[in-house]
């Protein structure tokens, strides 16, 4: 699978209740923000029908904005193992539309997504939020910050693949 020529990206941020989505561009000159926001789901609704409603979402996302790739957080470990399997169905739906779509799929660890955005890979949610700002040269804050989180997975994959690429090392 290659990544060359990838300019538009897809960055996810699962979640139970909200699920972060960011869809960045790369342009000669700079970084773009096409879109970003979060799809909510009902604590009331069964998980089959929350995780439906996310599909449709994202699927919906992905052919409005037809991006070459999609970036989702990597797996981190949970306390709560009811909580980190409930993510890991998120995920699994956030994967499934990806590969539906035909697009490829790059994870990246909590720790990677913020050195790449920040320059620390201990950073709070605001400094994300506000060098997220800052890179797209947005007006405003990104929020929620599952939105903002979302925009800085997708940053990441465009840095990591733009650095593959100056170096030669990506592959087909």
């Amino acid at each position: 699978m290659s990544y060359i020529g990838i300019v538009r990206v897809l960055g996810i941020d699962c979640g139970g209740e909200f699920t972060g989505y960011g869809v960045v561009e790369q342009t000669e000159a700079s970084l773009v923000c096409i879109t970003y926001g979060a799809v909510a789901l009902s604590r009331a609704q069964p998980l089959a029908e929350r995780l439906a409603c996310l599909f449709g979402e994202l699927r919906a996302i992905v052919a409005r904005h037809q991006p070459d790739a999609v970036a989702i957080e990597d797996v981190f470990y949970a306390v709560n193992a009811k909580s980190a399997l409930k993510l890991g169905q998120v995920r699994g739906v956030a994967m499934l539309v990806a590969a539906l779509e035909g697009c490829p799929v790059a994870e990246y660890s909590p720790l990677s997504i913020k050195s790449a955005v920040v320059g620390y890979g201990r950073a709070e949610k605001q400094q994300v939020q506000q060098m997220v700002a800052r890179l797209l040269a947005l007006a405003t804050l990104p929020a929620p910050f599952d939105a903002a989180d979302a925009l800085a997975i997708a940053i990441c994959h465009l840095h990591t693949h733009a650095t593959l690429e100056r170096h030669g090392s990506s592959r087909s």
